[in-house]
């Protein structure tokens, strides 16, 4: 088979494991591995070459994408969806990866369908990349570990200073719609509270809630160095006025702290992917070629799904799961009603009383 590979949207730590091991692996097996230059975009126009051994040597520990990504408009309308269709059949690629969060996944999701009515040869799976960790029936996204790791990291240091000067930080982290990586780097870099838009809460419940959090964090007798509030951007709170409303709350419980907000941005994109985002990339793709010599097309591999979800794979942590079934579930996600959100909030409810240490 000639098999395509095609990262989409933003970037993510473990892209390039991905492509390297589909590459290998692919190639190992007889067939033509193909990479597609800078998404759906170079899709459109046309650039792709052969994945050679020496151009994919030693990309597994680099962060980003070698074939870079983008986002592309024109696959948002019915003429680009076409368009791509016939560019990969002119390049007789039968077989196509797609590795990205939603949008990307929606693509693949588009062309497969467009090939199944045309009857176009082209089978499409799909491996969720998004250090976001949105994407639906993907325990773990690609990048996602590899986030949370470089959050808590970038926490650690920001404590460190701020209990040398008794200091009250907040840090926004990125997520989009998603609270995820505010949850559980949060948790692991031992903060004082947690926020995220998933909790529907409004800015003066937000504010009363920390208010109660700092009196305890600074009750008599209590000799507390440092306060850390981990914000998810998907919290439509601009982190400038929270720290002026945390500020003015933290003056009428104690005097001479001041409060300071950090916005780790895309840092959290970057860097090398950790050992476990390596290995999730790596047997996503080994199943993804297996599927696609099965036959199989509209589909995603998924890393430790939901229980019940998707069918099994020779990988007992990887599961097969139809991309609408991804893209419906994806969509309870973002809006707060998948029992996925809901039990994490019902966690994040029954610790955080005791998370101000």
């Amino acid at each position: 088979m000639r098999i395509g590979i095609l990262t989409s949207g933003g970037d993510a730590p473990g892209m390039n494991a991905a492509i390297r091991a589909l590459a290998v692996v692919g190639r190992a097996r007889g067939h033509q591995m193909i990479g597609i230059q800078h998404g759906y975009a170079g899709l459109l126009a046309g650039e792709h070459a052969e994945l050679e051994a020496d151009s994919i040597e030693g990309i597994t520990r680099q962060g980003g994408t070698i074939l870079g990504s983008s986002r592309c408009l024109e696959m948002m309308q019915p003429p680009g969806q076409r368009a791509a269709l016939e560019r990969l059949d002119a390049a007789k690629i039968e077989g196509l990866v797609v590795i990205g969060g939603n949008g990307s996944l929606t693509g693949g999701h588009i062309l497969a369908g467009l090939a199944r009515d045309h009857g176009s040869p082209l089978k499409v799976v799909g491996l969720p990349a998004s250090i976001d960790n949105d994407v639906g029936h993907a325990g773990l996204s690609i990048g996602v570990d590899t986030a949370v790791n470089t959050i808590v990291d970038a926490c650690d240091r920001i404590s460190d200073t701020a209990r040398a000067h008794k200091r009250c930080f907040i840090v926004e982290v990125m997520g989009r719609n998603c609270g995820f990586l505010a949850m559980r780097a949060g948790i692991a870099a031992e903060a004082d509270a947690i926020l995220y838009g998933e909790a529907n809460e409004t800015e003066d419940q937000i504010v009363e809630r920390l208010r109660k959090m700092l009196e305890r964090c600074f009750a008599p007798g209590r000799h507390k160095k440092r306060v850390l509030i981990v914000k998810s951007e998907g919290l439509s709170f601009p982190v400038a006025r929270l720290r002026q409303r945390v500020q003015e709350a933290l003056n009428e419980i104690v005097k001479g702290i001041d409060v300071r907000e950090t916005v780790l941005g895309h840092v959290v994109r970057g860097g090398d992917p950790s050992a476990l985002d390596r290995t999730i990339a790596q047997r996503l793709s080994f199943g993804a070629i297996l599927a696609l010599e099965a036959g199989l097309t509209d589909i995603m591999l998924g890393w430790e799904p939901p229980f019940g979800v998707g069918r099994e794979t020779l990988d007992p942590s990887v599961r097969l799961v139809p991309l609408d079934e991804v893209l419906a579930e994806t969509a309870r996600l973002l809006d707060g009603t998948s029992p996925v959100i809901q039990r994490r909030m019902a966690m994040l409810a029954q610790v955080e009383a005791i998370l101000p240490g």
